[in-house]
């Protein structure tokens, strides 16, 4: 199977049409004051005075104008400063207009580099100053090593590849395949975490055709590999979960579950980052309104990714929130709504009630939201996993799974084990901290590097 191409598989690299850039964007022309309050403004202190009006000036006016949920903007200069204030529409989200223009000061703020330092300030209704932030250019990420697909996994498998490998090893140190080597196997591979189910499977498979004969570790590898690769394959998929259907006028809505700690709000951000880099407008949704860690976190990657965050204050409704957002979403024209959600477990039955009823309120705004419910998994708590996968399922209605830290575990081989239980489509698997450390699904990448194989 060919490795090549399989980070785009759900259209990372599929560019859609861009908005306007900053350059080519119209001006919004200031209109009567009653038309809108103010919700931000960007300060531009000048290095150079004399380049204030004539370079300055218009770049942080027209980058503001482009703000989402800006009616338009007022810019006020002094000897050392420009001043541009947003200005909102009564109604509109005013937490919203100012973390949008936080996230929009990143890229204005590369564009000021050398001409001016940048500041935004949150504004009351009357204009008061509320808190102020200074954006720096952000630093240049360094350069990934250059690794394909398999090789990423490999490298973020290497604690259940190795526990795996030395396993085979001890095992077989017998030329010949018998009832006692396969016993042994079995054994390794319920130790591994691939589950008591998955482990007969498999050695049913490498015992037909090979019993008795000479067998050597790497020949037992690949026979894992191709065996491990025969119980996923049924639950990769090849296209995006991202499209949307044709005639379909709102976001695709992605609804993630999950106990707190799992990697949720980590995984929303890496895929909103991927996907804006990809070209989708994409708006993400604090929904675990009950950890302000959480909320602040997911603002930080809308920061990195450049994309909206709508939040509320910390224990405030989820299912009221995920309801405007989802309104918002189809007035502004995104395409994919990105939803967190809390995930205390331990409050069962309060949570999952919680879950449903986001998901009833969503759908009074599109009936066929969400789209997809994705059950986000550790996989550092092993056997656990299919526990967690049991409790969520039934109250939230699961559409595929993302399996986390798998860098970070010698228990890999739960996610055979999950998928062999409950039968659920794989979308991610998550190998890494960095953004395109979360890979699109494929079983046979995924049973190579399980085992250490490099090669397919």
């Amino acid at each position: 199977m060919a490795t090549e191409g399989l980070g785009a598989m759900f259209g990372w690299g599929k560019k859609k049409n861009q908005a306007l850039e900053a350059d080519t964007a119209p001006k919004l022309e200031p209109q009567a004051s009653s038309a809108g309050l103010p919700a931000a403004r960007f300060v531009a202190t000048a290095l150079d005075p004399d380049k204030l009006k004539v370079e300055i000036g218009p770049i942080v006016e027209e980058a503001s104008a482009c703000i989402t949920g800006v009616v338009y903007v007022t810019t006020v200069y002094d000897e050392m400063a420009v001043r541009v204030t947003l200005m909102a529409e009564p109604k509109a989200d005013r937490e919203l207009v100012f973390i949008t223009a936080r996230a929009g000061g990143l890229p204005l703020a590369a564009k000021l580099d050398g001409l001016a330092s940048l500041s935004i300030e949150e504004l009351g209704t009357d204009g008061t100053v509320r808190q102020t932030f200074a954006i720096a250019v952000p630093a240049p990420e360094p350069e990934p090593l250059p690794a394909d697909v398999i090789d990423k996994l490999v490298d973020g498998l290497q604690r259940s590849s190795s526990r795996l490998a030395e396993g085979v090893s001890a095992v077989f140190t017998k030329a010949k395949l018998d009832q006692d080597t396969l016993d042994e196997l079995e054994e390794l591979l319920i130790t591994a975490d691939l589950g008591a189910s998955a482990a007969a499977r498999i050695r049913t498979g490498i015992a037909k055709d090979r019993f008795g004969k000479d067998i050597s570790p790497e020949e037992i590898k690949q026979a894992l590999a191709d065996e491990i690769a025969n119980i996923l394959r049924p639950f990769e998929t090849d296209s995006s979960p991202f499209d949307k259907p044709a005639g379909s006028t709102g976001p695709r809505v992605i609804l993630f579950v999950g106990v707190n700690g799992s990697g949720k709000t980590t995984t929303i951000g890496k895929i909103a980052h991927n996907l804006s880099q990809a070209g989708h407008k994409v708006m993400l949704t604090a929904g675990d309104t009950f950890r302000a860690a959480a909320v602040e976190q997911l603002k930080v990657w809308g920061e990195r990714a450049n994309v909206p965050v709508v939040s509320r204050e910390t224990g405030a409704d989820a299912a009221g929130l995920a309801f405007d957002a989802l309104t918002r979403a189809k007035a502004e024209g995104i395409d994919v709504l990105l939803i967190d959600t809390a995930g205390r477990l331990q409050n069962k039955t309060e949570l999952m009630n919680e879950l449903a009823k986001v998901v009833r309120v969503i759908g009074k705004v599109d009936p066929d939201a969400p789209h997809e419910t994705w059950l986000v998994l550790d996989a550092t708590v092993g056997q656990n996993a299919i526990s967690q996968t049991e409790a969520f399922r039934h109250a939230a209605g699961i559409t595929g799974l993302v399996m986390t830290k798998l860098d970070g575990t010698a228990k890999g081989g739960v996610l055979v084990a999950v998928t062999e239980k409950h039968k659920l489509p794989i979308r991610f698997v998550g190998v890494g901290e960095q953004a395109d450390d979360l890979q699109p699904f494929s079983a046979d990448a995924f049973a190579h590097a399980l085992v250490g194989l490099r090669t397919l």
